[in-house]
């Protein structure tokens, strides 16, 4: 007699469609009530992985642009494209965290990777909060959203390598455009509508700011626009490839964070609003097991849908908060709907959503 063991099928996964007019309060409940004792920003972990980051990402820079060995350079640039990554995502703490919870970080961060990158921090602040309000969320009013999965298959290549452009474009927004735009207000005008926002919605043009916000534009765009002007002009002086080496890692860098931005939400919303539990479900968790994601979305962005739950969580206590949700709501919940193996999965996923959409 043989006995035959039947396997029951493994429950499907929840989908931002099931979710889109009602929450899952459940849910909700439970990421409040779970990570009690989370959420307090340590400033010794953000300052020692920030400097550490930045340092070894100039290191790296520099052996790039010194050496005279072909392998030497690559490999100290591949380095260095990682270590100032990891530095620059900084900037997405900076636009959750409460002012007075890390003194001094903020500034620290504009002057040591933010305008040295010619990426300050107010080109995230006030924009990326946008994409957090509940009713503008993957709407054609979020700065950070495009219905990526139900576009055309070209849309997605050509998102990823126009990233490759981005270090020469904000040193003409700001050694350039900037400087213009002190004598002629269409171009001040122009320029802070159109390019002062780490957006990717073509359609977004950025309100003027406001409140004590202006000074920290102020000074971070002139900081950033003197650096600028100087790095251009350093061509005269020492020639062009010192800034064409940087300029080379920088694009790497830029293309790796257009890359995990590619696969952060699974981007298939149409311009609805949505419940929290529907944008936590278009939104990616890549959690462990596996140390890759660590290096293609570091600084807590392997946990970016969990993020969406819990927006002022600190990055370094993501990995506690989703141990602890998962082990509670368990395999088939809500909450497993978000998680996802990696990243070429994920790749593999809008590709194919955007060859369906064509045929």
């Amino acid at each position: 007699m043989t006995m035959h063991q039947t396997i029951p099928p493994r429950p499907q996964k929840a989908t931002r469609a099931q979710f889109m007019s009602a929450d899952d309060k459940a849910m909700l409940r439970a990421a409040r009530d779970l990570t009690k004792g989370l959420g307090v920003a340590k400033p010794a972990i953000y300052w020692a992985d920030m400097l550490v980051s930045a340092g070894i990402g100039y290191v790296g820079i520099a052996t790039a642009i010194l050496s005279t060995n072909l392998a030497v350079q690559v490999v100290a640039g591949l380095i260095a494209a990682l270590a100032m990554y990891r530095a620059l995502m900084f900037i997405h703490e900076l636009t959750h965290i409460h002012r007075d919870a890390l003194p001094g970080f903020r500034t620290g961060w504009n002057l040591l990777v933010g305008i040295p990158l010619l990426t300050p921090s107010f080109m995230y602040e006030g924009v990326h909060t946008i994409h957090h309000k509940r009713t503008q969320y993957g709407t054609v009013e979020d700065p950070e959203y495009l219905p990526l999965a139900l576009m055309k298959p070209w849309s997605l290549p050509l998102f990823v390598l126009v990233a490759l452009l981005a270090p020469v474009a904000l040193l003409v927004r700001f050694g350039v455009l900037y400087p213009l735009g002190l004598i002629i207000p269409a171009v001040r005008t122009f320029t802070w509508e159109r390019f002062s926002a780490l957006s990717i919605n073509p359609v977004f043009r950025r309100k003027a700011p406001e409140g004590e916000f202006i000074g920290r534009v102020r000074w971070q765009q002139a900081g950033a626009s003197l650096w600028a002007v100087m790095l251009i002009g350093s061509i005269f002086v020492i020639g062009w490839k010192p800034l064409a080496t940087a300029l080379a890692v920088l694009s790497l860098t830029a293309l790796l964070n257009q890359l995990r931005t590619l696969v952060a939400h699974l981007w298939e919303n149409e311009g609805e609003a949505m419940t929290v539990t529907a944008q936590f479900l278009d939104s990616v968790n890549v959690p462990p097991p596996g140390l890759v994601a660590e290096i293609w979305a570091p600084v807590g962005l392997r946990y970016h849908a969990l993020h969406h739950l819990m927006p002022s969580m600190p990055y370094h206590d993501l990995p506690e908060a989703h141990r602890r949700l998962a082990r509670e709501l368990g395999v088939g919940s809500t909450y497993e709907g978000a998680n996802h193996p990696g990243l070429m999965v994920l790749v593999g996923r809008i590709a194919r959503s955007t060859m369906g959409r064509r045929a």
